[in-house]
């Protein structure tokens, strides 16, 4: 009965509007009192919940995304990567993706991404003959990359709340996921282009020279490899690299690029710092929701329901695929994954499914979500940015959740493709 009046009163509350953290603390809240458990409980999992040293990575990595998206490294990445392949029928579209892509090994943040690339790119986008519909499609499902690419906070979070996984494995995991999954995407977005005869009408590309591209966008490119790099060196923490990856994108900004002013580093500092305190507070009040379903009792029916359901490894797994995507479409990650993971690991346990590898087609299945119609948080950005609405999209961007969902389908069929690379670097 507790269970079914903390769930329902969640989903209420949601419905009603009421704020994701506020509804999770005040559903936990309410089922620790009807259960008579101590309230002192609440304030001591509100602190217990961001008490840990790891989650100082998630401000970091905000604030850098934020460095690098005002230094101009988004345009510059634009501007080589269009000289590399060049004009054409879906040449600049297939661009914002690997752009997208180089900037998900900078920040980890799907929405943060979206805005990012799509205002870089759209305007180029539209002379160049893609319909606008078209153009936020490609940008919200280039940026549900980003998520798997690392660093990730979605990562961070899930390697915090799982034993037995540490940071660095399922960053590396989710490497080649991620770059499986934005390949998978250009793969409809090229074919569409040539068959309806998109891009190509505006020399986008002419007059760029590969090597002076390379040149400008070199500082942007290697960021991904001082963060991965020097985490896998041991140089630094995961939580130190996250701020060295500031240091790095603040030096660039203001010695090399010289497009960072004072004032900008006082907005970037207040941007970072109101994004964190949104993630953060969702942490702090989702650990008592957390600690309710743990504590009263209410995750083993549950996980015990589904896997008593019979219906095998895949079957569970095809199950949790479409709940997870259709949550995806509400939630974030990071909500997702507090909410969830007390239900969803005592069934990967029961399954003995490697936990990194269960993380990672986790993630990719909330990335799905990120721009699946109708409340996708990423498709909403880029809609706004292109001026259009979401249902505009629905032709379009149904084919690259079907590209996507090929991705996925192979990473559950084929798990070393998470896990040879963690394995080969004696992470895994």
């Amino acid at each position: 009965m507790t269970g079914t009046i903390l769930f329902a009163g969640f989903a209420i509350m949601l419905l009603g509007g009421v704020p994701i953290a506020v509804a999770l603390g005040l559903a936990g809240t309410l089922a620790i009192f009807l259960a008579d458990q101590p309230i002192l409980a609440v304030p001591t999992n509100v602190y217990a919940g961001i008490a840990k040293y790891p989650l100082i990575a998630i401000p970091m990595f905000v604030l850098v995304g934020s460095v690098f998206d005002r230094t101009g490294v988004a345009l510059r990445l634009v501007r080589f990567a269009t000289a590399l392949v060049g004009a054409g029928r879906g040449a600049l579209a297939s661009v914002a993706v690997l752009v997208a892509m180089v900037i998900g090994g900078i920040s980890g943040s799907g929405p943060a991404t979206s805005a990012a690339v799509g205002q870089v790119v759209t305007r180029s986008m539209v002379r160049d003959g893609y319909p606008r519909p078209f153009i936020a499609s490609t940008v919200a499902a280039a940026a549900a990359t980003d998520i798997l690419i690392p660093p990730s906070i979605a990562f961070i979070v899930y390697a915090l709340l799982v034993p037995g996984v540490s940071v660095p494995a399922i960053f590396m995991a989710g490497m080649l996921p991620g770059i499986l999954a934005g390949l998978a995407i250009i793969v409809p977005i090229v074919a569409i282009s040539m068959l309806r005869d998109f891009g190509g009408k505006a020399p986008v590309g002419e007059g760029l020279s590969v090597w002076q591209t390379f040149k400008e966008a070199i500082w942007g490119l290697l960021a991904p490899v001082v963060i991965l790099g020097g985490m896998r060196s041991g140089a630094f923490t995961p939580t130190e690299a996250a701020v060295m990856a500031v240091a790095y994108g603040l030096f660039v900004g203001f010695v090399i690029y010289r497009t960072l002013t004072l004032r900008d580093l006082y907005e970037m500092l207040v941007e970072a710092g109101e994004l964190s305190a949104v993630i953060l507070i969702v942490i702090a009040l989702a650990s008592v929701f957390a600690w309710s379903t743990s504590t009263l009792g209410i995750v083993q029916p549950i996980a015990a329901w589904i896997i008593n359901l019979g219906l095998g490894e895949y079957g569970t797994i095809a199950l949790l695929m479409l709940a997870l995507i259709v949550i995806g479409m509400f939630l974030d990650g990071v909500s997702t994954f507090l909410i969830l993971l007390p239900v969803l690991i005592p069934i990967a346990t029961a399954y003995k499914w490697d936990l990194t590898w269960f993380g990672v087609i986790l993630t990719m299945k909330i990335a799905i979500g990120q721009f699946t119609p109708p409340l996708a948080v990423n498709l909403m950005v880029s809609c706004r940015i292109a001026g259009v609405t979401m249902e505009s999209t629905i032709p379009w961007v149904v084919w690259m959740i079907l590209a996507m969902f090929l991705a996925l389908a192979l990473v559950v069929v084929f798990p070393d493709i998470a896990l040879w690379l963690p394995r080969v670097m004696g992470l895994g």
